[in-house]
């Protein structure tokens, strides 16, 4: 099972570690937002990983779409709470995370792995590969110092469900800015059998926007890509 070595299961109730929601990000997508590293203040499971736990416990239906409400802490329990057209995932009687969902069910292990994969990756592609063009185009930049991306919502679409081997392309990306805030959406297709057998988006939140200092975005991409390179040679 791929998702087995990062969270744990008693009783029911699921739970991540931080070193299991930082192998996951760092491991599995590519991501290293400092959110997401082991020794973080404010550290939080990555969405990508409830997304990814969600599909793998419940399926994927035909059209589903994540709403990232709130944060789930390292080693709090959450469920994966069913209603007839939705999910919750609770953590402290919270929902954290909430799923509309309607159509049919695909329930195939290996197509589920292979789109939690794939998508996964594409994800971790964000920064700096989607994100910087973006903030270029608009003259903006996050603060260099305290990097603020948070993911909110994320919508996967199915137009059908006999397919195997998919991957994901990037389709189109947009950004809208008001003032020091960014709201970004970033399309894909999922392809199969050279076709699109799907699609959907991610969307996130820039905020302490400011104006665009290339020097310090250099700075920035330079000590990011220094950090991955240290974690994959460690």
């Amino acid at each position: 099972m791929l998702l087995a070595p990062y969270f744990n299961e008693t009783n029911g109730l699921l739970s991540v570690s931080r070193q299991q929601g930082s192998d996951f990000a760092k491991r599995l997508a590519n991501d290293f937002n400092p959110l997401h590293d082991e020794d973080a203040k404010r550290f939080v499971v990555p969405g990508d990983l409830l997304f990814s736990l969600t599909l793998q416990k419940l399926g994927i239906s035909a059209k589903m779409r994540f709403e990232f409400v709130g944060m789930v802490s390292a080693d709090s329990e959450f469920s994966l709470e069913e209603a007839a057209n939705e999910i919750n995932i609770v953590s402290g009687e919270k929902a954290c995370t909430k799923v509309q969902r309607s159509g049919e069910v695909l329930t195939d292990a290996s197509v589920i792995e292979a789109i939690s994969v794939e998508y996964v990756k594409f994800s971790g592609k964000t920064f700096p590969a989607i994100l910087l063009p973006l903030m270029q185009q608009e003259n903006v930049m996050i603060n260099p110092s305290r990097p603020m991306v948070m993911y909110q919502s994320m919508v996967i679409e199915l137009n059908e469900t006999g397919f195997s081997n998919p991957t994901i392309e990037l389709a189109k990306q947009e950004i809208n800015v008001d003032g020091k805030r960014g709201d970004v959406s970033i399309h894909f297709n999922i392809m199969a059998d050279g076709k699109i057998v799907g699609c959907g988006e991610k969307n996130f939140l820039l905020s302490g926007l400011r104006a665009y200092e290339a020097a310090a975005m250099d700075t920035l991409v330079k000590d990011y890509e220094a950090t991955k390179q240290a974690y994959l040679n460690s």
